[in-house]
């Protein structure tokens, strides 16, 4: 088969090439920014999910539909050592850049600019000698006394407040997209939804809408109480059977390419539904296929390779990012089994005493390779991440 028309796309955030068994989730954004531009209230959206199920593909889905609206956008990713202040200010400008041309009164851009570069100033770990002029293009003076406070709270929710009025001039809305949201700062979590509150309470027209792992709820609900009922939360699980087959059976028709039964059989046992690995698999089996129609007798030749690739890029990489000790429990994990296990569990599987085993968690937990999925028990964040470490020589 021919590699140049191969349609498969594994990556970080690539859309793939048939956006399969997502409907519901798209409707439901749908209704979002329907309620929004009849002036209805609307909450926030919060999409939660394993690494690799298309989390990133969805919010950047969102988000064309939010321009096909002629909403101004903005995105940001989180990191867990750094503060949101000049991460949403440089998202606000590019929602309020892309609304700019349409506005009828300059000056009210102007003075939401200088509003944003004021907020932006207050971060205390700029680095030295940066200006908010040289990284955003702001250069309208800075704002006094609006978002300007030092106190992100406060700040955030005036800035939020006013990006919405300069909407709501246009009938139009802002969206913010924040992906890896489970690594905001904590005192920068209680922050967000402190200003997300305020704006549901006035109506404005600026939602935010995140993503992150499955403990993002609960990240969101021990920073303020009400977080959850200020959410839509959404759970992005694998895909069933039809969606799966349907991911990779529209790509290849429209390449006038088949796939027989035992082959689509034997990918939906190895992909497992999780929407990278279909297609990681799917395109490595269309690589080694000869001709069409493509069957299972490929998908034997080629799963070994796609595991391998996956062993190294999707798998390897992560289990790299780890120390010794974090190895040992992760190792420790996947012996027990590949449902959430308890840390008790793992502590009497390492013969050690749990409070020993404290670091080592807590550090794998700030890396994003494990997540505590409720009180006592630990889970992988990686699909397959028990099984690859099971295959892997100690």
């Amino acid at each position: 088969m021919d590699p140049v028309r191969n349609p498969y796309a594994p990556g970080a955030g690539q859309r793939p090439p048939e956006l399969a068994g997502r409907d519901r989730e798209i409707s439901q954004f749908e209704v979002v920014l329907e309620r929004v531009a009849r002036a209805r209230p609307e909450r926030s959206m919060v999409l939660t999910g394993l690494r690799g199920v298309g989390k990133t593909v969805l919010l950047n889905t969102f988000r064309s539909m939010a321009l096909q609206r002629l909403w101004g956008t903005g995105k940001l990713e989180a990191r867990p050592d750094q503060s949101i202040r000049r991460p949403v200010a440089s998202a606000l400008h590019m929602a309020v850049r892309e609304l700019a041309p349409r506005h009828r009164a300059p000056e009210r851009i102007d003075d939401f600019l200088g509003v944003l570069k004021a907020f932006a100033l207050r971060d205390p770990k700029a680095p030295k000698g940066s200006t908010v002029s040289a990284q955003f293009g702001i250069d309208v003076p800075a704002a006094r006394g609006r978002a300007d406070s030092g106190d992100l709270e406060v700040d955030l929710t005036e800035l939020f407040t006013d990006a919405a009025s300069v909407a709501a001039d246009l009938g139009v809305g802002i969206a913010l997209f924040v992906d890896e949201m489970q690594d905001i700062p904590a005192t920068d979590v209680s922050a967000l939804c402190a200003a997300c509150h305020e704006l549901s309470q006035v109506g404005g027209p600026l939602i935010v809408v995140g993503a992150g792992l499955p403990h993002l709820p609960s990240v969101l609900s021990a920073s303020k109480s009400y977080s959850e009922r200020l959410f839509r939360y959404a759970r992005i699980d694998r895909l069933d059977r039809e969606a799966a087959d349907q991911a990779l059976i529209a790509p290849a028709e429209r390449e006038d390419v088949l796939f027989k039964q035992d082959a689509l059989d034997a990918l939906y046992r190895a992909a497992d539904g999780y929407p990278y690995f279909v297609q990681a698999y799917g395109k490595v089996t269309w690589d080694v296929a000869a001709a069409s129609p493509i069957s299972g007798a490929d998908v034997a030749v080629a799963a070994p390779e796609a595991e391998g690739e996956l062993a190294v890029g999707f798998f390897g990489s992560r289990y790299e990012r780890a120390t010794p000790a974090e190895r040992e429990y992760m190792r420790a994990m996947a012996a027990i089994g590949d449902e959430p296990v308890a840390t008790s569990s793992v502590a009497e599987e390492l013969a050690r005493r749990p409070s020993s085993l404290s670091p080592a968690r807590d550090g794998l937990i700030k890396k994003g390779l494990i997540y505590s999925s409720e009180r006592g028990l630990i889970a992988f964040t990686v699909p397959h991440f028990g099984k690859f470490l099971r295959s892997q020589p100690v």
